[in-house]
């Protein structure tokens, strides 16, 4: 079984990335979610434990999050615990090709969710099935990855594409799969589950929007965490850091703008 690779690491750098775009989706992925009162969920690479918490919140029900990052798992219950929250939330050390579940948890979910896992696992179609396995006849699986390819700045940013384009490339170094978002129904069929909605949850953003500098920040963030990768791909240090610093005096013109969204997927495990 090929292992996952997660590029960023759970630097406190990166946790912070991680804090600033959950506080920009979750609003967003919950309103897609539609979950019931009373639903007992499961998120696959919970990470910081943020949308985890509010899916808790959601259902009213104690969300187990799945997270093989020790750091990111002490993280996600300090901040738990700050939000007098701590009671809501179950982080289980593990990873997602090979979940911790009791016998006794196998099928007895009502949601399994994934955000941003299956483009860094070689066999995104392993984890759905563990996903489909999860939760009971009836109940759901909700995909969200990246298709880094439908990444659209305009006025593009002098030297952006070629960064973003090395970036996609060190992807398919590892065996993953920039482009995944496209393939989630695919995989949801493949799964043995029933494909029932998918939709483009956004987030970019325009100059004159609040949030755009923390929209720009997400993008200039990961390809600098990413950079040694990139260099490997044959792009020069000097060209990504040139680029990135292109980036964010770009961010300041008053036409800029990004554009792109998050894939999102549900589907239904048969009776």
């Amino acid at each position: 079984m090929s292992s996952s690779h997660y590029t960023h690491g759970s630097s406190e750098a990166e946790q912070q990335r991680l804090t600033a775009l959950n506080r920009r989706l979750n609003e967003r992925c919950i309103d897609a979610a539609r979950l019931v009162a009373g639903e007992r969920v499961v998120d696959f690479g919970a990470g910081l434990g943020q949308y985890s918490r509010m899916m808790a919140r959601a259902t009213g029900v104690p969300v187990l999050g799945i997270e093989r990052s020790a750091e990111q798992i002490a993280e996600a219950m300090r901040q738990a615990a700050t939000d007098g929250e701590i009671d809501i939330l179950e982080m289980r050390e593990g990873d997602v090709l090979d979940p911790p579940f009791r016998d006794d948890e196998l099928g007895q979910f009502d949601v399994a969710h994934a955000r941003f896992v299956l483009e860094h696992i070689p066999d995104p179609l392993h984890v759905v099935r563990n996903m489909a396995r999860a939760v009971r006849p009836g109940g759901r699986v909700i995909l969200s990855d990246d298709d880094y390819d439908g990444l659209r700045l305009w006025p593009e940013p002098p030297g952006f594409s070629s960064v973003w384009h090395s970036y996609q490339r060190t992807y398919d170094r590892h065996g993953n799969d920039p482009v995944v978002g496209r393939r989630l129904v695919q995989l949801l069929h493949e799964a043995g589950l029933r494909p029932r909605r998918n939709a483009l949850v956004f987030f970019g953003g325009c100059a004159g929007d609040p949030d755009f500098e923390d929209v720009v920040w997400n993008i200039a963030s990961i390809a600098d965490e990413a950079i040694d990768d990139i260099v490997a791909t044959g792009l020069s240090r000097d060209a990504v850091t040139t680029a990135l610093d292109a980036l964010i005096e770009w961010s300041k013109a008053p036409d800029a703008a990004v554009w792109f969204g998050m894939s999102w997927a549900e589907g239904v495990r048969p009776a």
